[in-house]
């Protein structure tokens, strides 16, 4: 685990090492920016068992500055910060910010490509496409739970976007319960 010997770049500079990264390997460098909320991870028609992976940006639409609270964010920790790459969507790279201790030890062998004085590692991924769902169902009917663990648990939730920029911060656990408590009341109340 880092002990934060590393100095963040801005996020600027980061991004523009993550699309060099990216045109190293004859992937598209224009990027599509996703979250927890927009993965849709459904079960495998062709091979039983299994998983794919696909996105949705229809229902849970991620804010225009959400790429840069969630550097921020990250950045503020002492763990690993990680640009992956899903795949391709019209000629765009599907990507997700990750960060976690976890990740301190992947490295080429695992795909990753490390920048060690910034604390970051890249992980282009395959030249693959990956899926955009639009139907509502299929979304609401994503695997949530009883499935193998994969690095893209390590993202960060919509949720959190709002509440940093709602509260300057993550909230505890028992904030989020007492808001939606509070949320509940005032739809009952017909308060807005």
């Amino acid at each position: 685990m880092s002990n934060a010997a590393f100095t963040r770049p801005p996020l600027a500079e980061a991004l523009s090492a993550w699309q060099q990264c990216l045109a190293d390997r004859r992937l598209p460098t224009e990027m599509l920016w996703i979250f927890a909320e927009n993965l849709c991870i459904e079960h495998s028609r062709a091979t039983p068992g299994s998983f794919r992976i696909g996105f949705q940006t229809r229902f849970t639409p991620p804010p225009d500055e959400a790429i840069e609270t969630a550097y921020d964010h990250f950045g503020e920790s002492g763990a690993r910060m990680v640009f992956y790459r899903l795949g391709s969507f019209h000629q765009k790279s599907v990507c997700i910010l990750l960060c976690d201790a976890w990740f301190e030890e992947r490295a080429a062998r695992d795909g990753f490509t490390r920048r060690d004085e910034w604390g970051v590692s890249f992980c282009p991924g395959y030249a693959g496409d990956i899926e955009e769902i639009t139907a509502l169902s299929r979304w609401l009917h994503r695997v949530k739970r009883d499935r193998a663990f994969h690095d893209f648990d390590f993202s960060m939730a919509l949720e959190t976007i709002e509440e940093l920029r709602t509260h300057g911060r993550s909230l505890q656990p028992y904030e989020r319960f007492a808001q939606k408590l509070l949320n509940r009341l005032r739809r009952v109340l017909g308060q807005s």
